[in-house]
């Protein structure tokens, strides 16, 4: 399942946690454009790494049905965090980071995505499908090791965009986007509230088209 990162400079992509600039992905178009292009089915999903409020690394680009995300090398083939150059110094992300191991794998099936568990550690997810559309309040999943979770439903996720609903498709990762945390928690049962607290997360943005 190798694919390599999309080609982008050293800008953070926009985050609904952190804010930031758009990140130019393959053709220069920014990560908006790419996932509402009507005619581009090169890629599903697009995944940025995350140290706290640093973003680590370039985006990647998924095209295949599969992709598994891990630490080092020899625990798969697919997205290595551990060759990403980072500068962050903090224990905590040092500690979490060498608990990332076999990670976690993402893989799209016709009812959604799915997410398994791989590492010896529990994973933290956040996505728009997983509650009730209604809910104020987004919970965070906690998934432990061994088990999966439907992260992401595509009709679900479609439901919640309303009819001429301008700022959803101008923002596609407000419905479009999983958020994941690797050990550390956050949310209402957790010290820290935002995902941008914590040491090491993904953030997995979806091609609504």
């Amino acid at each position: 399942f190798s694919s390599a990162p999309a080609d982008c400079p050293d800008s953070v992509p926009s985050s609904t946690e952190t804010g930031g600039t758009n990140c130019l992905a393959p053709g220069g178009l920014s990560d908006s454009q790419v996932l509402q292009e009507p005619g581009d089915r090169s890629h599903w999903c697009v995944v940025a790494y995350w140290e706290e409020k640093t973003r680590v690394g370039r985006l990647y680009s998924v095209q295949e049905p599969s992709l598994d995300i891990f630490y080092d090398l020899p625990q798969g083939n697919g997205f290595c965090l551990g060759q990403l150059n980072s500068g962050n110094k903090s224990q905590l992300v040092q500690k979490v980071r060498s608990k990332i191991g076999y990670g976690i794998q993402l893989t799209r099936e016709v009812d959604g995505v799915w997410v398994y568990n791989r590492s010896s550690y529990p994973i933290f997810i956040k996505s728009a499908t997983l509650d009730n559309p209604n809910s104020r309040m987004l919970l965070v999943h906690k998934v432990f090791p061994g088990f999966s979770i439907k992260a992401f439903d595509y009709e679900k996720a479609y439901s919640l965009q309303r009819p001429n609903d301008h700022e959803f498709m101008q923002q596609p990762w407000t419905g479009f986007t999983v958020q994941i945390s690797f050990v550390k928690g956050w949310g209402q049962c957790y010290t820290r509230q935002l995902i941008s607290s914590c040491p090491c997360w993904l953030e997995v943005i979806f091609n609504n088209r």
